[in-house]
């Protein structure tokens, strides 16, 4: 078990490589997807231009569109002292939301009672992500819209309320009684897809994507390739989790996953790539992209971050919770993202990469690794940063909100930094440039920008967007 501490979310992807159904293309446009919904290298011309128009974030640093980023370039740590319950845990550091987010903002009152907390996240970032975008739902093919946010566990805040009602009753016929008769459909991972697809009346495709910490990066790359399909055009993709509860925070304390050394002074606890990083810090949140057809988007006359043209998703096939430790798994992931994205490493030199950089010992060494054995020399030209070091780790949120801040990046030409990188532990490989402290103003354009994200289970998911040529 001591092992675990340092685990936490080295894991990668169910190794889908989507295959095209014949129904969306015939002749060599039917060739051309399937070569690239498989990793071959291909142009990107070939196919549809998958652009994002729109983002939304929630978090313990903040919420809103540019706000939020705003708040992570100028390096504010959303890392607080637990609640009281936490009192007695050796853990007591963690990534709340701010207790002022009202689901009722976002969703009709009556509803949110009935909802989980991951579903209130889902929902607030998905709507916030369209009114970044300007889009009007009502004014776009319902059956072209689709919705994959993804959770790793799920409403589980929920589903621990009415297990106390339940037993406090004393179980049982008497216990039936104080159950919700909305506690399953709040508790699955898929209802904040089917709930915020309800509220938009989006009728493409729609379902949970649950692969723990890499959720959200998954949801995304699949998404991508429901449009390369050409069956959506316009499709809100991403993460959400709220598992910030009694219950959960003990089981991640009990793996001894969680820092411990930092209870007294929480802004410090997480510390990516440093060599007193020491576990990592939980949070909550979820973060959403509005991906267009390049086609949808210009006919609306929308404004465009930036291009997603990769996915990568593999397996270490090696320990439920532990790495494989050559980093081998990830590197696999990036290469084929970039490979789908007609990509060499060179074009990642001066390019931006969000690290999952977890704070954990074995993530930071092996996600390292991966990074130099995909990008080999270039690695060391790339701009890196974990953002988790300000909004602590969400979990299935993760990969949403860390493309979220890619998207901005490419838009902005401004790279958040990350915080506590006092002492890159350079005997363990963390030799890169992990931009430490402060916001970091590349004086070029930057390019490209990956998103890396691992999962218990193994899984392993990589992103690759790149700036927006009009």
């Amino acid at each position: 078990m001591a092992h675990l501490t340092s685990v936490l979310l080295l894991g990668a992807a169910s190794s889908c490589a989507a295959f095209v159904p014949q129904t969306a293309f015939s002749g060599s446009a039917l060739k051309a997807a399937n070569r690239a919904a498989s990793g071959a290298s291909l142009s990107m011309s070939a196919l549809p231009k998958i652009v994002v128009t729109g983002v939304g974030s929630v978090s313990a640093v903040g919420w809103g569109a540019d706000a939020h980023f705003q708040k992570l370039l100028a390096g504010e740590s959303g890392l607080k002292k637990m609640p009281s319950w936490a009192d007695e845990y050796p853990a007591q550091v963690g990534a709340l939301v701010d207790p002022s987010f009202d689901p009722a903002e976002w969703m009709d009152k009556r509803e949110s009672r009935r909802q989980g907390r991951y579903t209130h996240f889902a929902m607030a970032a998905s709507k916030m992500a369209i009114e970044d975008a300007k889009l009007d739902v009502t004014a776009i093919d319902s059956d072209k819209f689709g919705v994959l946010i993804g959770s790793g566990i799920g409403g589980v805040e929920f589903f621990e309320d009415n297990c106390n009602k339940f037993t406090a009753a004393g179980g049982n016929g008497a216990g039936l009684k104080k159950v919700s008769p909305f506690l399953i459909p709040a508790l699955i991972s898929n209802t904040a897809s089917g709930v915020v697809a309800i509220d938009l009346k989006a009728r493409g495709p729609n379902f949970g994507v649950v692969s723990a910490c890499a959720t959200g990066t998954h949801a995304i790359g699949t998404a991508m390739d429901f449009m390369l399909r050409g069956e959506a055009d316009v499709m809100l993709a991403g993460g959400s989790e709220a598992a910030m509860t009694p219950l959960c925070f003990a089981g991640f304390a009990a793996m001894k996953a969680m820092v411990t050394s930092f209870n007294d002074d929480p802004h410090k606890a997480s510390r990516p790539f440093d060599k007193d990083r020491a576990g990592f810090v939980m949070g909550e949140g979820a973060g959403v992209l509005l991906l267009e057809t390049e086609a949808h988007a210009l006919a609306r006359g929308a404004t465009i971050y930036c291009e997603v043209v990769g996915y990568g998703a593999t397996c270490d096939a090696h320990h439920i919770t532990a790495p494989a430790p050559d980093g081998s798994g990830l590197g696999r992931a990036i290469e084929t993202a970039l490979k789908r994205a007609g990509m060499k490493p060179e074009d990642m030199e001066g390019g931006y990469i969000n690290a999952h950089g977890t704070s954990t010992p074995y993530n930071d060494k092996f996600e390292t690794m991966a990074i130099k054995r995909a990008l080999g020399d270039s690695a060391y030209k790339a701009y890196i940063s974990s953002t988790k070091s300000m909004m602590g780790h969400t979990l299935g949120a993760a990969g949403g909100l860390e493309a979220v801040v890619c998207a901005q990046v490419l838009k902005s030409g401004e790279i958040p930094p990350t915080l506590n990188l006092d002492n890159p532990d350079l005997e363990a490989g963390c030799d890169l440039n992990y931009c430490p402290h402060t916001k970091v103003v590349p004086t070029e354009k930057i390019r490209y920008a990956i998103s890396n994200n691992l999962g218990f289970g193994g899984h392993n998911a990589c992103v690759a967007f790149k700036a927006y040529d009009a």
